[in-house]
Parts: structure tokens; sequence; C-alpha cells
């Protein structure tokens, strides 16, 4: 039997709640090197995390690892990660992991300091079937065979990756949605969003308070660091995502959220529709407060020539990955929020409402 560390029944919980929930979402690997870790007998991982082990801690630590492997410096670990050419197998990998936790301990902890950048690809299904809701609700009455374009701003947005979301193909039960593309997102919708509907973006523009260069190698290398290794179709999906990016020119500026939402305001002629994903709880309570005054205030100033739309994918708990997220529209003129549909934290399957 392990005997447990020196670490606190708190960090330990933690540790072994996100194995739960790794094992959950599909990584077997990580599974295992976190339950491995909430039984060390050396303590490592405690003196990494410290005191504070929240869910964003525990995948910075993870994910600033697995960039030491993608790196090229850790190559007694790098043999278990697939991601890196790896062969051997990735659940025999704590020895190794430990070992870089212990001999890279203060990279890590700096590592820490910044929030994961997952920029999950998956999660371009809530928000296309959203974009497609939103356009079928806005035609013109004068021309309902066509819809208001959309003004795309994303907050939290990374690499902005999602922010070419239409530019990715969509398989369902019925059939396909969406050009064909490098990036093909399978069983995206279990029932359909509203796919007739005209869905134009004319532009795509984000924030983000580290935004990341998808164009460039350490770019790259950042973003898929943050991608469990052993889901390889979630790898896939990331690189042929970067082909995207290559071609379909977006905006990501380093800036806050409420920041770049201040003095938000309808244009005529487009809906302005704010999106996130799985980012609230990177919030402060005040920050998150500036962003929703932001949000309604341009929303009182909508009309059917100017309306806007925030559109959301969180977690019921937005402390927890393993809990069903949820995708909430307001629509203004109106308002009202409605519950569109829910998926897995990454996205896949997004299941739409019927009442939506």
């Amino acid at each position: 039997m392990r005997r447990a560390g020196p670490g606190t029944a708190d960090t330990r919980r933690a540790l072994l709640g996100q194995a739960r929930a790794s094992a959950q979402l599909g990584s077997p690997m990580y599974a295992e090197l976190l339950a491995r870790a909430a039984d060390d007998p050396g303590g490592v991982v405690t003196g990494v995390l410290g005191e504070r082990t929240e869910t964003g801690r525990i995948l910075g630590m993870l994910g600033t690892v697995h960039r030491l492997v993608l790196e090229g410096r850790v190559p007694e670990l790098a043999a278990h990660y697939p991601t890196a050419g790896g062969t051997s197998d990735p659940l025999e990998a704590w020895p190794a992991f430990r070992d870089v936790l212990a001999g890279h301990a203060a990279e890590i902890r700096d590592g820490l300091l910044d929030p994961p950048q997952t920029n999950e690809v998956g999660r371009a299904a809530p928000l296309v079937g959203g974009l497609l809701t939103i356009a079928d609700a806005c035609r013109p009455a004068r021309d309902p065979a066509r819809s208001l374009p959309v003004r795309l701003l994303e907050i939290g947005a990374s690499a902005g990756l999602n922010l070419r979301a239409d530019h990715f193909r969509f398989l369902h039960e019925s059939g396909a949605y969406g050009p064909e593309s490098p990036v093909v997102l399978p069983d995206a919708w279990r029932g359909l969003p509203p796919v007739g509907a005209p869905l134009g973006v004319a532009e795509r523009r984000g924030c983000d308070p580290n935004p990341v260069d998808a164009s460039s190698p350490a770019g790259r290398r950042r973003l898929l660091s943050y991608v469990w290794p052993d889901q390889a179709a979630r790898v896939a999906r990331l690189r042929a995502a970067f082909e995207v990016a290559a071609r379909v020119p977006a905006t990501v500026v380093k800036a806050g959220a409420a920041d770049f939402l201040d003095g938000l305001a309808p244009e005529q002629g487009v809906v302005t529709v704010v999106w996130h994903s799985t980012m609230r709880a990177y919030l402060s309570q005040e920050e998150a407060a500036r962003v929703d005054r932001s949000i309604e205030r341009a929303g009182a100033a909508a009309t059917p020539d100017a309306p806007v739309a925030h559109l959301s994918f969180e977690g019921r708990d937005a402390s927890r990955l393993d809990v069903q997220h949820v995708v909430t529209l307001r629509l203004w003129p109106g308002g009202e929020p409605v519950v569109l549909g829910e998926g897995p934290s990454h996205g896949l399957p997004t299941t739409w409402s019927p009442s939506a």
C-alpha cells in the first residue's frame, strides 16, 4: 500500500478529484499521474502547487510539464508522451514525471502564474450552433431570406482559433454542416441547431490577458501543451485548426475581458455577438460584474437592425471541468436568457434543447 504524502488533506482531495475528472473526460494518463501524485511519498507535487490546488493550477502544472516535454528538454519523460513521439506506456510515466517535478520545480511554479491556454477546438460546436440560432432570429423583416452578418467578439480568446469556427466542418446524425475543412468535428451535435439559417461573419476580434500567436512554433507548443497528451483526436483537431488560422484572419488583442468590452455598443446592420467558453472561473467577481454591465448596456441600446447577443458555454459549476456545460443565449432587443443546449466541457457532443 502506498503511504500518503505530507501534503494537506485538501491537496490530496483536489488531486484525486481532478484524477476522476481526467478519467471521465478520457485521459487515462492524466488520471493515473494525478492519482499517483495524491499519494506521493516525497511530496514533490505539494512543493510545486503549495496550498493552492484549484483546477487551474493543477492543469497548469500538467501543461507546464507537457511544454518541457515538447521542447525536448526531458527525454526520459517524453518517451511516455504520444505528442512527442513517445512509445512507452503512458500509464507508467509517474517515476519520470516525478523526477521532472523535482528537477524543474521553480520553472513549473512560474508556469502556474498564467492560466491554462487550452483554446479547445471542440467548443466550436456550441459556438456555431449558437451563431446559427442567432442568425435564424436576426432575419430582416424586409428580406427574411438573409440574415444580419455577425460581428463576433470573443473574451478569453487565447489564440483566437474559435473565432474561425464557421470555417470548420461539423458532423452530426443527419449529415454534415460547414465547408470542407482541415477541422472536422465528429458527433458534433445531438439534435440540430437551425442549420438552414444563412450565417456570415463580418468581423472576428477577441481579447486575452496573454494572447498566443498560433503562427509561431512557441505559440503552437504552448497551445499543444494544454491538450492532454493521450487524446489523439483533440491533438489532431488543434493541429488542423492551426491550418485554418493561417488562412482566415482574426485579431486577438492583449486585454482583460472587462477592458475589452468597455464602451461596447451595437452597430447598425450587424448582430454584435459576445462569446466566451469555460473562462468565467478565471475572472474576479469585480471583472465579471464589469463584463455583465457592458453587455447589458449594449443590449439596452440594441434595435432590430443592430441587435446584440451574449452567447456562452460555461459549466454548471465553474470550478470543475467534469460537469456538464450549458449553452446560454441572451439576444437583444429583449434579452431574456435561453438555454440552447449542453455538453461536456470540451464541447463534443453538444446536445440541443428541442425547445430552443
